[in-house]
């Protein structure tokens, strides 16, 4: 109750007051303290809450600028805020920065989720083709004796037709699988290996999937922002995404071998646990989560 009160009369009252105060004593917006006071994630985050929760319009509606608007959107805040670029030559360059991260964002997320809406198709020439490349990527001395087949299982999926097992991902499930083999080779390999264990095993491909979830809804719940911010310094892509879900793959494997599970049947336990204890990483302003091998 206390704290609802107290966003309240600070969103309505004591930040205008506060800002306009700052403003004559230092004679610059609050924007321009931001960029004098910070650097990396922390600076586009405050940015992004400051243009979010302006009373202006012009500075609501930045944050949601199309990137081919982004130029002509920096000179109407410069302009709104009365910011003089001969006085102030860096605002220009550190407001697109920001501006091309946080819409870059939202955009993003966007392309996430249309490919995540995409069911694998097994009439797709296209998806077919990638799933072979899964295969031929990870079982390169083995060949397939036929598309429906037990030997998916080497691999780590459920069933004889693996189609059945990216119905919760779509073919993000499979793109980021083929994305990990593919740039990854020796330690998805590594990883395969270790995944057949007799005693601490997993099942590899049904992991990675169950993977794609979880970097799908960290970048939903906006919680990759810190991390997007300080990795990406202009406009974040499906590479990035791709890159964060492999940090994923080679951290919950050693995770999962540190851990040492009674039984696979503990999955979801520990999954919660990796879960949580990435989310407690991505609160550091300063983090960068990449996979180093």
């Amino acid at each position: 109750m206390f704290v609802s009160l107290w966003e309240f009369f600070y969103g309505h009252f004591f930040r205008f007051w506060m800002k306009w105060l700052l403003r004559q004593m230092t004679g610059k917006c609050e924007l321009q303290r931001i960029f004098d006071t910070y650097v990396g994630a922390q600076r586009t985050h405050r940015i992004e809450n400051s243009l979010t929760y302006s009373k202006n319009k012009v500075l609501q509606k930045a944050t949601c600028v199309v990137q081919n608007e982004v130029d002509k959107c920096v000179e109407d805040i410069m302009k709104e805020k009365n910011i003089n670029p001969e006085k102030d030559a860096s605002f220009k360059i550190c407001m697109k920065m920001c501006l091309l991260q946080i819409t870059g964002y939202k955009q993003l997320f966007l392309d996430v989720e249309s490919v995540r809406k995409r069911p694998y198709d097994s009439d797709n020439l296209q998806h077919e083709e990638l799933l072979m490349k899964l295969w031929n990527l990870l079982m390169p001395t083995n060949k397939l004796k036929a598309r429906i087949s037990k030997q998916w299982a080497e691999i780590g999926f459920q069933g004889d037709d693996p189609k059945t097992d990216f119905r919760g991902m779509g073919i993000l499930g499979l793109i980021n699988l083929v994305y990990f083999s593919e740039n990854y080779t020796s330690e998805a390999h590594q990883i395969l290996s270790r995944s057949n264990h007799p005693k601490l095993g997993y099942s590899y491909a049904i992991v990675g999937i169950n993977l794609t979830e979880m970097a799908y809804s960290l970048l939903k719940s906006e919680a990759l922002k810190f991390h997007l911010y300080n990795f990406v310094p202009g406009i974040p892509t499906m590479e990035h995404f791709h890159q964060f879900y492999c940090y994923l793959v080679y951290e919950f494997d050693k995770f999962w071998f540190e851990e040492e599970p009674e039984s696979i049947m503990y999955f979801n336990l520990y999954r919660e646990k990796f879960h949580e204890k990435i989310k407690g990483l991505l609160l550091d302003c300063n983090v960068a989560l990449t996979l180093k091998v």
